[in-house]
């Protein structure tokens, strides 16, 4: 850690905002200006709108997180978590991975800390749920998949092949419909190398508490998502929700009750919890209170953007909606980072800060291979497009908004691969307990009268 006079910019968070935020500061300050402290749990970045991709296997899980320390060489990253805040004495607790917390003196702080799952207290919840937040949740979701596909292959118990063949996805939004085209795109196309396996075994489910899937794209795309996620032999239920899903038995409001062996939870996320303990001002829904500027309300040195703060839309108030809030996307979040580390540095040097404005561009979504939905608006017109022309429109927004050159090219090269090559179907479970089978070797036998002793209560038993 440095230890120069210099004043600290502490960045808490190396997400999206957190490291566009850090390289904004880092190519805007003068040579010895500033020191800059990046703080994450992860020592990368991971690209949300890509783990869908991930998860079907589109696109290698390496190429969707970009290392901090190489897109940062300028900045101290330090692998831990931020804490404690005293905002009085100007000071952070460092919890490391390992080792001791420590405290770190700051000048200037970003809080960029993002967003969480947001879950509700459904019994069994906990104990089955897969999210879709990380990369790790992402490729867990895909081997898990696979795995019972493996299993439906190898069984003849018709209640455990049941079980293992029902897919549930809780979220309608972007999560749940990417998640569940991409994954029904890979589980029919898996189930072409099994023998005793077809997609007409397989049952999707998709349930939504809301009216409607997809309403970040509007109305009647959100209606053609959801009729052509049901050509695909997905069931959509809509204004219903989970009420239970002990050991893998879900049970739907409407009355549904399946056995599943995959729930996946992507019904909305919530401001990183953590924030209530840096006694900054939170709106009504937990998130970090700003101004137009994206300086915290009642501080001259403290911003926040992107997921866990409540930015003012200055657009949507001019144009009537005194309520208008920022919507937690990567649209705004690339675009706030930006102005957020401009303000940095003219709050450092005492400069004025400038406003952060911009008015929605539209959304994108894939359903799986070749198939998306776009809405785009160009100036006054508002673009409506489905199908192939929507999933082109997606990979390339996304593609570009990757950060880096580095994973942009990476990530295109996997699409362009994917077009000459059949997609990876291989499931890759062990890796989540990779010293299993060397722990069995190695651990000591046991002694011949335990041996003897567990013979014997078999026998009885």
């Amino acid at each position: 850690m440095s230890t120069t006079e210099r004043p600290r910019i502490l960045v808490v968070g190396g997400g999206y905002v957190g490291l566009y935020a850090a390289r904004r500061i880092l190519k805007k300050m003068r040579y010895g200006e500033a020191t800059v402290t990046v703080v994450d749990p992860r020592s990368y970045m991971t690209y949300q709108p890509f783990l869908p991709e991930a998860a079907a296997g589109s696109i290698s899980p390496r190429h969707v997180v970009v290392p901090l320390r190489r897109v940062l060489p300028k900045a101290e990253v330090l692998t831990g978590r931020v804490t404690t805040i005293d905002q009085n004495r100007k000071v952070a607790t460092i919890a490391p991975l390992v080792g001791e917390a420590y405290e770190l003196p700051f000048d200037y702080l970003v809080i960029a800390m993002g967003a969480v799952s947001r879950t509700f207290p459904i019994p069994g919840l906990a104990e089955q749920g897969i999210g879709m937040k990380g990369i790790e949740e992402a490729i867990g979701l895909r081997n898990h998949v696979l795995e019972q596909l493996d299993k439906a292959d190898s069984t003849t118990d018709e209640d455990v092949r049941r079980k293992a063949l029902t897919f549930v996805f809780v979220g309608g939004g972007f999560a749940g419909a990417e998640t569940i085209g991409e994954v029904e795109d890979m589980a029919r196309d898996a189930a072409k190398y099994y023998n005793n396996v077809s997609r007409e075994d397989m049952r999707f489910i998709l349930v939504d508490a809301a009216d409607k899937i997809l309403p970040e794209v509007g109305p009647k795309l959100g209606q053609y998502g959801k009729e052509h996620l049901e050509g695909r032999g997905v069931e959509v239920y809509l204004s219903t929700s989970m009420d239970s899903c002990v050991d893998g038995h879900v049970v739907l409001k409407n009355g549904l009750e399946v056995d599943s062996s995959t729930i996946v939870w992507t019904a909305g996320v919530k401001p990183n919890p953590v924030l209530s303990r840096f006694g900054l001002p939170l709106g009504p829904r937990g998130h970090v209170d700003t101004g137009t500027t994206l300086q915290v309300q009642g501080t001259d040195y403290i911003w926040s953007a992107g997921d866990n703060a409540q930015v003012p839309d200055l657009v949507g108030r001019k144009a009537g909606n005194e309520n208008a809030w920022c919507p937690p996307n990567a649209q705004h979040a690339l675009r706030q980072a930006r102005v957020l580390g401009d303000n940095v540095i003219s709050g450092m040097r005492g400069f004025p800060q400038k406003e952060y404005s911009h008015a929605n561009k539209g959304a994108v979504a894939g359903l799986g291979l070749h198939k998306g939905v776009a809405f785009i608006v160009v100036g006054k017109m508002k673009i409506k497009l489905k199908g192939r022309l929507a999933w082109y429109m997606h990979r390339g927004y996304h593609g570009l908004a990757m950060p880096t050159w580095n994973r942009k090219i990476r990530v295109f090269a996997d699409w362009t691969l994917a077009v000459f090559l059949k997609r990876e179907v291989v499931s890759l479970g062990a890796m989540e307990t990779p010293r299993e089978e060397f722990y069995e070797a190695a651990k000591p036998a046991p002694a011949p009268a335990a041996v003897a002793k567990t013979e014997e209560k078999a026998k009885a038993s």
